[in-house]
């Protein structure tokens, strides 16, 4: 049972139920982008504060696949995660719509998913708010090419940079360089195509697909993905955009081209480069994807609570 903490917190009850809590399991990855050590101590203490249960483990980088897995599997009513981007979006995916509750912590580097949901919060406020005014929230998403997001999808030359971004972050300034000037290279091709519910087929340098959980162009009831096609000249300029500005009004650019749509496909001479909620990926030539109207459920405030 949680402590009086939780208990006085208020809800709203437009915004989803308040769930009924016990048994939470954590996994935290210290060796991601800003979790540290001492922060599985830190956050098993601020979990004991609240009176539930908790298991955590906290797996080495090659093992966090296998802790999820086991975690999930132990049917917990919430897990905590604590680590980067892409960690957050596999227990995303793994939990699924009828799975537990999920609470992705901003423990990454550009930290997207635990945005969308908590704000701007470093991880212990981010963690409060989710135990005493977490309401549970349905999250939407898509599907590409077998793969899950949340916040956004990034396809085409622009996501390169992801790649020299990881590598700057990793300190690898020579495989930096050498990503940097392959980015170049494929930029300005305009060699992505794609084609939006069955409409006529278009070309753009990217194509960014955005869940309503963030979309500004739609509202958060709208069941369909914001595409934006990126028709620019300026490879990193678009990378900026996408990130930076992804719930700013760029759309509002002429180069920019915005439209609704709940599936589609896309396509290229070679593999598409991606970044799927700050995770850097690669697609084949050809991919299909969609929107996803129950795609997880999150424990989070009330979207009208704010940061």
């Amino acid at each position: 049972m949680a402590s009086s903490k939780a208990a006085g917190a208020v809800i709203s009850p437009q915004s989803g139920a308040r769930p009924r809590l016990k048994r939470i399991a954590a996994v935290v990855n210290p060796a991601a982008g800003s979790v540290g050590p001492g922060a599985a101590d830190a956050l098993a203490e601020l979990v004991a504060d609240y009176g539930y249960e908790l298991s955590l483990s906290s797996p080495a980088p090659h093992e966090i696949e296998t802790a999820l897995k086991s975690a999930i599997g132990t049917g917990p009513d919430l897990v905590l995660i604590l680590a980067g981007d892409g960690t957050a979006r596999l227990a995303a995916e793994l939990s699924g719509p009828d799975g537990p509750l999920v609470a992705p912590l901003p423990g990454g580097t550009l930290n997207m998913l635990p945005h969308a949901l908590y704000g701007t919060r470093p991880w212990p406020a981010a963690l409060k708010a989710a135990l005493e005014a977490g309401v549970e929230r349905t999250v939407p998403g898509g599907r590409i090419g077998g793969r899950s997001f949340y916040v956004a999808a990034i396809l085409g030359a622009p996501a390169l940079w992801g790649h020299a971004r990881e590598a700057v972050r990793a300190r690898h300034f020579v495989e930096a360089g050498r990503q940097v000037s392959y980015a170049f290279r494929r930029a300005f091709g305009g060699g992505l195509h794609y084609d939006l519910d069955d409409r006529p087929s278009r070309k753009a340098e990217a194509l960014v697909l955005i869940s309503p959980t963030v979309s500004t162009a739609m509202t958060k009831d709208e069941a369909a993905l914001e595409a934006a096609a990126l028709d620019v000249h300026d490879a990193r300029e678009a990378f900026r955009l996408a990130f930076n500005g992804l719930v700013s009004d760029w759309r509002r650019d002429p180069s920019v081209t915005v439209e609704a749509c709940v599936r589609g496909v896309a396509w290229a001479r070679r593999a598409i480069p991606c970044i799927l909620d700050g995770e850097t990926q690669r697609l084949s030539r050809r991919v299909e994807f969609e929107f996803i109207p129950r795609a997880f459920r999150a424990l989070a405030p009330p979207p009208q609570a704010g940061p």
